[in-house]
């Protein structure tokens, strides 16, 4: 490679690995492993490959670098210093320490460089994969004959334990079927996990499995050699093929600390130990987190290089705006997140006749919001069908359609999450993802890092409760709508009726500091006139209103979420005046609401309540108290029709008529 400065990148690597060791015996925690073999990959990728703007991290045509292996941390914190970004020395130096810039692990928004969050092993493989789908739906969207502003390429370095989770798996399958070939993933493959050697757990051929899924694949036989590992990066980023490529660099773990080099005890702290040996023979000076005039000589010239990049990138993208201003404004909307001030009136409102599920009100208003919102990207696990959420006449996403706004994710619910994950972290689109709420538990850790990374994506999750009904318990999520209620930053909404789940939509799209999921119902619900259309729906955006208030003096409340609200505004009018009904269909977003709301909603004089949901009880006792009565479901459901499995778990309105008068209510 005639323009790569071997002598000095690999100056520089020595140097990164220098980074590493100190911080990481600074603070007695973390991991070497990685930063320490991987250290010549980031050599090429930081000093010769990546196209970025260190002074601008969010340029929307960078390419994008994912360390999916995100506890090698100090890996990306090295390099994102030595090329530049708002990163210090001094931030280097409180590696791990409070509120510091380098956190133990990659976290998304805290870092200038940081793509996402990353850490939990394949997460960053699945986000990578949705990036590399965002960053050609962007590319249709937004490119034109005469100007190019999207052609960048995602970069995702991963290590045997990443690749050996279910959730890289499914995603890099999907990544092959779709031809994804913006998508580079570099395997830094050093034969080590945690606990062994890797060939403890595994002896296929990673390589083969590649292949398989229908990539590209390289291998380095030596992953320190710079030339070797350049050439591999330009020739993936070179080669628009229809296939997304897999570069295998052999490598060995904790390179440059001999104790524990090419062992499992490389891969945490353990070779801190031996700091001051090591940095003599990886030649640094006593002093530490040492890097040179030369090195950072040449990262101020690779920087400068890339600051030109970005200012002919400008010119095109300067014209690109003249010539199409509405495909500019479109961009700015999508960059900036804008919601419609007017979202809530631009979809439909329902006849107060209906009787609909849940999930085939949002079928309608998801639809709605897909013509409002152009940038509304939506996807199923394979369940199209009953999780009603197909965006119509928008088209399938594929290799031979890149416009297409849904995504058949195929039955890969982790990879979903992840991928969803991806476009939030890409910026421009608005991605969703659908599937049965009892599946919700594939996509579990994808759904908490969107909450930790506050990423504005939305889930539809349906068949809601045991009245799903003959496919029993297996498909009957009792547990689900509170376990995920668990999760901070997590909206849980389960709205009530057809005018419920049109505002749950709509909130869910208003929302922008975090995630959303929506709890929908298979059966049928009535639509639930006793308050007008607009309170109702401005009652879900508050998480919680009064669904019936009492015309006499309040003896009792009675708290209800989704399908059985309609039961509990039965049993209210059979039990008579004394008794209010709150519907409470997010109690996240109540939660939030000023104390002067909450006290109007469930006030303080009335503590006989309460609540009746088909899943379990715990949660409830926060609004209920102690001693209030719960009608709920504490054990998992039966095989029978859904009416017949409510009514014997005791979700009718009998059962309710019963209960009340154990919650207060005076006979």
């Amino acid at each position: 490679m005639s323009d790569l400065n071997k002598e000095i990148l690999q100056q520089a690597a020595s140097q990164a690995r220098g980074l590493a060791i100190d911080a990481i015996h600074a603070c007695s925690s973390g991991h070497l492993g990685l930063p320490l073999g991987a250290a010549e990959i980031g050599a090429v990728l930081f000093g010769h490959s990546l196209c970025v703007d260190p002074d601008d991290p969010d340029w929307i045509n960078r390419d994008r670098f994912v360390l999916s292996a995100g506890h090698g941390s100090m890996f990306i914190y090295s390099w994102l210093h030595l090329l530049g970004f708002d990163l210090s020395l001094e931030e280097v130096r409180n590696f791990r320490k409070m509120h510091s810039k380098t956190p133990g692990h990659p976290e998304f928004g805290e870092t200038p460089g940081v793509e996402c969050t990353s850490g939990p092993l394949g997460q960053g493989v699945g986000n990578s994969v949705g990036m590399a789908v965002a960053a050609k739906l962007a590319a249709f969207t937004f490119n034109t004959d005469e100007h190019s502003i999207f052609n960048h390429h995602v970069i995702c370095l991963a290590g045997d334990g990443c690749l050996q989770e279910g959730v890289a798996a499914e995603s890099a399958s999907l990544a092959g079927h779709l031809g994804l070939d913006n998508l580079i993933i570099i395997y830094d493959s050093n034969d080590v996990t945690l606990d062994a050697m890797a060939d403890a757990t595994q002896s296929e051929s990673v390589q083969d499995r590649f292949v398989a899924y229908g990539f590209d694949v390289e291998r380095v036989e030596d992953g320190h050699d710079l030339d070797a590992i350049a050439a591999a990066v330009d020739r993936a980023r070179a080669n628009d093929n229809g296939k997304p490529k897999f570069i295998e660099a052999k490598t060995i773990i904790a390179k440059g600390i001999p104790e524990v080099a090419g062992t499992a005890a490389g891969h945490g702290e353990g070779g801190a130990k031996f700091a001051a040996e090591s940095r003599a023979a990886l030649g640094l000076p006593e002093e530490t987190f040492h890097v040179s005039e030369e090195v950072r000589n040449y990262f101020s010239t690779r920087k400068a290089q890339l600051l030109e990049q970005r200012s002919a990138w400008n010119q095109t993208f300067e014209a690109w705006k003249a010539a199409n201003p509405d495909k500019a404004s479109l961009l700015a909307s999508g960059l900036a997140r804008e919601v419609p001030a007017d979202l809530m009136d631009r979809v439909q409102t329902f006849p107060e006749d209906a009787k609909l599920a849940t999930r085939a009100a949002g079928a309608q208003i998801i639809n709605d919001l897909a013509t409002a919102l152009p940038l509304l990207v939506s996807g199923s696990a394979d369940l199209h069908g009953s999780t009603k959420n197909y965006l119509k006449e928008k088209g399938d996403f594929s290799r031979d359609n890149r416009g297409g706004r849904n995504i058949l994710f195929g039955i890969r619910e982790h990879a979903m999450g992840a991928m969803v994950n991806g476009f939030a972290y890409y910026g421009i689109f608005r991605a969703s993802g659908a599937t049965f709420a009892v599946f919700s538990d594939y996509m579990r850790p994808s759904v908490r890092i969107a909450a930790l990374a506050g990423l504005p994506v939305f889930h539809v999750w349906t068949h809601d409760s045991v009245a799903v009904g003959e496919d029993g318990p297996t498909h009957q999520p009792v547990e689900t709508t509170s376990a995920l209620r668990l999760i901070p930053n997590l909206d849980v909404i389960r709205p009530g009726d057809p005018e419920e789940t049109a505002a749950a939509f709509v909130a869910a799209i208003q929302r922008t500091d975090g995630p959303t999921g929506l709890m929908l119902t298979r059966q049928g619900v009535p639509n639930l006139n006793e308050i007008p259309v607009a309170e109702r729906r401005a009652g879900v955006l508050r998480g919680g209103y009064v669904a019936r208030r009492e015309s006499n003096e309040l003896e009792l409340i009675i708290l209800a979420s989704g399908s059985e609200l309609s039961l509990a505004l039965d049993a209210a009018n059979e039990l008579g005046d004394t008794v209010r009904v709150v519907s409470m269909p997010c109690m996240e977003r109540f939660d939030r609401q000023d104390e002067e709301y909450k006290r109007e909603v469930l006030p303080r004089n009335c503590s006989n309540r309460m609540a009746v949901e088909a899943g379990v009880s715990d949660l409830w006792h926060k609004y209920v108290g102690t001693n209030g009565v719960i009608v709920a479901i504490d054990r998992f459901g039966l095989s029978a029709p859904g009416g017949s499995v409510m009514s014997e778990l005791g979700l009718s309105v009998e059962n309710i008529v019963k209960q009340a008068a154990l919650a207060g209510l005076k006979a």
